[in-house]
């Protein structure tokens, strides 16, 4: 008999959290698993900031991964999979620049340190949306680092179950201009209303001229079906002892789906294989098998 918590079991319509605790955990291990990439010989992306946020955090099970990251394809999966997302969507908002973008948004920015590590082209605005208690940590860890971001930063601390458009353009955010959108790794932690609600407000916002950039390793994380992974290649771990699958709702309305039904034009829809592929490396079998339930999801559509 299956013991796994059921979808979003551990939600509620109001719940909050700050970096150590239910959803703000998974941003925590997503910089953890940036952190640990960075050590690698060959990175996709560098981000010099994510072990300071490791640090600050005092997460046990993280300190350890950074302090012994082990070098095998298995010990490095996660690590090589958050890797392959941060690049793209590091190629994404770096394309909107060259395209003459001047408004990126964040949605859910969790410990993103893109306006600190990207070379913003000169008038560009970052907003990062996200809850008070994680955008507090992430600017007192940066500045005890004496951090700069190289872009103008705007913070937008709102939830995305309120009216947030109403705080971001209370940031400076202008809707008649174009702008450059990112939905990294929240839509499995949203109920189908909120991420129809979430794509509405973003296609309100956007100017003619505008794109978007939507992406995650899966559209929820079975933990049975890890566990059993981890039988096979028992140098993957994920994330310790703390079950995301109790955090995510039901699998939704296909977001390629919803946004070129609403006017935006879509372009080919990639998976991490490919993804990995373009950048020149070849998939090792661990990285195949995530794939093959977590189904990873990579889009760019354009106004």
């Amino acid at each position: 008999m299956s013991t796994t918590p059921e979808f979003g079991s551990l939600r509620s319509e109001d719940d909050h959290w700050d970096i150590v605790s239910s959803v703000g955990y998974t941003a925590l291990l997503v910089a953890g698993w940036r952190a640990v990439h960075a050590l690698s010989p060959q990175p996709l992306v560098r981000d010099e900031y994510a072990k300071y946020f490791i640090a600050a955090s005092q997460d046990p099970y993280l300190a350890g991964v950074l302090a012994n990251p082990g070098t095998s394809e298995d010990e490095t999966a996660f690590p090589r999979l958050y890797g392959v997302q941060t690049r793209f969507f590091d190629d994404f908002f770096n394309a909107a620049g060259d395209a003459g973008i001047r408004q990126a948004v964040i949605i859910a920015a969790g410990l993103d340190s893109r306006a600190y590590r990207l070379d913003w082209p000169h008038g560009t605005t970052v907003f990062e949306v996200d809850l008070p208690k994680v955008l507090e940590f992430k600017a007192r860890v940066l500045g005890e680092h004496g951090a700069t971001p190289k872009a103008r930063r705007s913070e937008v601390a709102a939830d995305l179950r309120t009216d947030w458009p109403t705080e971001l353009k209370g940031a400076g955010f202008d809707p008649q201009s174009p702008s450059a959108w990112s939905v990294e790794g929240i839509l499995p932690y949203l109920t189908d209303d909120a991420q129809s609600q979430l794509f509405s407000r973003i296609s309100e916002l956007s100017a003619p001229g505008s794109r978007v950039a939507v992406g995650a390793l899966g559209s929820r994380l079975d933990r049975e079906q890890l566990a059993a992974l981890e039988t096979d290649h028992p140098g993957v771990n994920m994330s310790g002892k703390t079950d995301f699958s109790a955090l995510t709702y039901e699998p939704k309305t296909d977001p390629a789906e919803w946004l070129a039904a609403h006017g935006w034009a879509v372009e080919p829809v990639r998976n991490t294989l490919e993804l990995q592929t373009g950048y020149g490396m070849t998939p090792p079998d661990v990285d195949v098998k995530i794939d093959s339930f977590m189904h990873s999801q990579y889009i760019t559509a354009a106004q």
